[in-house]
């Protein structure tokens, strides 16, 4: 299949190097899975580690103009249904983005940092959520794309194992904990969280160092690389919610069984 008028994640090359089949998604030419095949990569995450290329997902840092991170989430609880002020500095909360009739317009992940909040956003909703983001909160915040960074899930019950033979503070993070941590010489902004019923974590990383770092966790020899297909499979089998397909902008939170959220 031609890709070569899609846009390209950090790790493309990797993937053509383990032999991803490369498809089309949200813009992207991404791996929908490697020689082992869907059920045999979904059955290695159930019980050992895999890796995920999710660079194709937006990363968004919010800042209050004011200087006050509190302001941020001030700001950002117009958008969303969620307690965004009580989030402690090193956690993250699932949560979406409404409209004026309650529909999801995305789901996604927010971040306290020390002095800003970061969203992780779908794919496919990438430009219309930053649009909506400076529609409604560029007069109180300044709005970052974070194109200069990579993003990786490594999933499965020897996650732990596997990250702690980069930086071993994982072992006392708890789930959807974030901290800031040094894997292969780079600063990450690791959190324990991830889309497979699984325990493990997602790494938000420089593009320039994704490489390396992918490279490095696939030297070992229970992690594998894990394609689209397997991502599906594993969320659709740990009842997870995908936008698009199971909630939309005609679906409420409460309508999906979000109201946890």
């Amino acid at each position: 299949m031609d890709t070569d008028s899609l846009h390209r994640t950090p790790l493309y090359t990797l993937h053509l190097e383990h032999g991803g089949r490369m498809v089309p998604f949200a813009g992207y030419a991404m791996p929908v899975q490697y020689a082992p095949g869907i059920m045999a990569e979904h059955r290695h995450v159930r019980a050992q580690a895999g890796l995920f290329d999710v660079s194709h997902m937006g990363q968004v840092r919010l800042r209050a103009r004011s200087g006050v991170v509190e302001d941020a989430a001030l700001a950002l609880e117009r958008l969303v249904p969620a307690d965004i002020v009580a989030l402690r500095p090193g956690r993250q909360r699932y949560t979406q983005f409404t409209n004026p009739a309650g529909g999801i317009l995305d789901d996604l992940m927010v971040i306290r940092e020390a002095d800003s909040l970061l969203l992780v956003i779908n794919a496919a909703c990438k430009a219309a959520d930053i649009a909506h983001l400076r529609a409604h909160l560029a007069d109180s915040c300044s709005i970052e794309p974070l194109d200069t960074h990579a993003l990786l899930a490594l999933q499965g019950p020897m996650a732990e194992q596997a990250l702690a033979t980069l930086a071993p503070a994982v072992q006392d993070m708890a789930f959807m904990d974030v901290q800031t941590l040094t894997l292969a010489g780079v600063a990450c902004v690791v959190s324990r969280s991830g889309y497979t019923g699984e325990d493990g974590f997602e790494i938000s990383i420089p593009a320039t160092h994704a490489q390396a770092l992918a490279r490095t966790l696939l030297a070992l020899p229970y992690v594998w690389p894990i394609g689209l297909g397997a991502r599906d499979s594993l969320r659709l089998e740990a009842g997870l919610c995908l936008y698009g397909a199971d909630i939309d902008e005609t679906t409420t939170p409460v309508e999906a069984a979000l109201e946890w959220s």
